[in-house]
C-alpha cells in the first residue's frame, strides 16, 4: 500500500509541476502557479523515500521515479531561485531620502475582518506616506476614520463585493483617476503624486480578480488587468509604481509577461520571498501582494508587516528617485507584445 502511494503521490507533484506550464486560463491549471516552493520541498521528500526504496531492491523502477522528480526539483529550484538572497537583485538598494523618497504600506483587510484597531495600530506605528487597503466596505471606512487628520487627501471607494479601495496619503495627489479597465464592479486607481522635492510620480493602485471557483473560473479577466495596467505604465514617461493584492505570485508566467511588457522591476527579486498570503495557514504561503517599480527608483527597504486580522500580511515599502538608472529590466520580444496585446484584448470581450 505504501508502495502504491509513492507511486501516486510522486505522479501527482510531477504533474503539478510541468501542467502550469499549458499556456491555459482555467483557474484549475492556474493554481499550481502558487506552491511552488512547497511542491519543491514536498519533492525533495518523495525523493528521499524512493532513494530509501533503492536500498532495500534493486528493480530499476525507483531510478526512474528518482531521475523525473530531480529534473522537476531541479525546474522549480530555477523558479524559485531568483527570490532567494542569492538571486540576482532587479533593484539596487539606496539610502532613504525624505526629500525624493515615497514610504507606501499596501495590504488586503479581508473585508469580514473587523479587527480595524490593528489596522489603526499598524498605520500609526509604521507611519507611511501612502497608504492603500483593499476589500474596504462602509464598515472599513469608517473604522479607519482615526488615521484621516494625519492623511488629509484621501480616494475612498467602500464596496461590499470585496473590492473597495481605500486610499490615504499626506502627499498632494495632482491628478487622479477612478477606473474599471476591466469589470464594471471593480476599480483601480491611477494618481499623479507630489513628492517632497517637486517630482511627480504616478501610482497605480489596482486589485484585480482572482482565478477561483464561484468567482471567476479562469484567470482571463485577472491577467488582462496587470498587462493593461503595464502597457499604460511603459506608455508613462514618469517614474510609476504598481501596486496592490495582484491575485497572482511573483514567478507566474502573467507576473513575468507582465514585467517584460511593462519593464518596470520587482524588489523581491534577489531579497527574498517576502510572502503575505496566506497570513493564518504557515506552510501554505506565497508572495500575492506587490509593488513594483519602474527603473528611476532605487529600494531603500521592503518588509511585510505583522497581521492585522486579515488573511493577507500587508506589505511597506520605502522607495526613492535616483539619478542614475541601474535597475535591471525584462525586455519582452515581439512575440511576448502580441501575446500580452491578446490576453488584453481577450479580457475586454469577456467582459463585454
Amino acid at each position: 500500500m505504501g508502495y502504491i502511494l509513492l507511486r501516486v503521490f510522486s505522479a501527482f507533484f510531477l504533474f503539478a509541476t510541468f501542467f502550469p506550464l499549458v499556456k491555459l486560463d482555467y483557474w484549475w491549471v492556474r493554481i499550481f502557479d502558487y506552491p511552488r516552493l512547497q511542491k519543491l520541498a514536498i519533492m525533495l521528500v518523495l525523493i528521499a523515500c524512493w532513494i530509501f526504496i533503492v536500498s532495500t531492491e534493486s528493480s530499476p523502477e525507483p531510478y526512474i521515479w528518482i531521475s523525473a522528480l530531480t529534473l522537476a526539483s531541479l525546474y522549480l529550484a530555477t523558479k524559485v531561485w531568483p527570490f532567494t538572497p542569492l538571486g540576482k537583485k532587479m533593484i539596487e538598494t539606496v539610502p532613504y531620502s525624505e526629500e525624493a523618497g515615497i514610504h507606501i504600506l499596501v495590504g488586503n483587510v479581508y473585508q469580514y475582518n473587523k479587527k480595524f484597531h490593528k489596522a489603526v495600530s499598524l498605520v500609526k506605528t509604521v507611519d507611511p506616506d501612502l497608504i492603500f487597503f483593499v476589500e474596504t466596505d462602509k464598515a472599513w471606512e469608517k473604522g479607519l476614520s482615526e488615521i484621516e487628520e494625519h492623511y488629509p487627501t484621501q480616494i475612498k471607494l467602500p464596496m461590499d463585493n470585496t473590492y473597495g479601495l481605500l486610499l490615504y496619503t499626506r502627499m498632494e495627489i495632482v491628478r487622479q483617476e477612478i477606473n474599471y479597465l476591466i469589470d464594471d464592479e471593480i476599480p483601480s486607481l491611477e494618481i499623479d503624486l507630489k513628492l517632497r522635492n517637486g517630482e511627480i510620480i504616478t501610482i497605480y493602485a489596482i486589485h484585480p480578480t482572482p482565478p477561483v471557483p464561484g468567482e471567476n473560473d479562469d484567470s482571463t479577466e485577472r491577467d488582462a488587468e496587470i498587462l493593461l495596467v503595464g502597457k499604460k505604465s511603459k506608455e508613462n514617461s514618469k517614474p510609476s509604481l504598481v501596486i496592490g493584492d495582484l491575485n497572482d505570485v511573483a514567478w507566474s508566467y502573467t507576473t513575468e509577461l507582465f514585467l517584460k511588457n511593462s519593464e518596470m522591476a520587482d524588489p523581491r527579486r534577489g531579497r527574498g520571498l517576502f510572502n503575505t498570503f496566506h497570513a493564518k495557514v504557515p506552510l501554505f504561503r506565497w508572495p500575492l501582494d506587490h509593488i513594483f517599480l519602474s527603473e528611476h527608483f532605487g529600494l531603500a527597504s521592503l518588509k511585510v508587516q505583522s497581521a492585522i486580522g486579515s488573511d493577507h500580511f500587508p506589505i511597506s515599502l520605502k522607495a526613492v528617485l535616483t539619478p542614475s538608472d541601474d535597475t535591471e529590466t525584462m525586455e519582452a520580444d515581439g512575440d511576448e507584445k502580441e501575446e500580452a496585446r491578446e490576453k488584453i484584448n481577450r479580457g475586454r470581450e469577456k467582459e463585454d
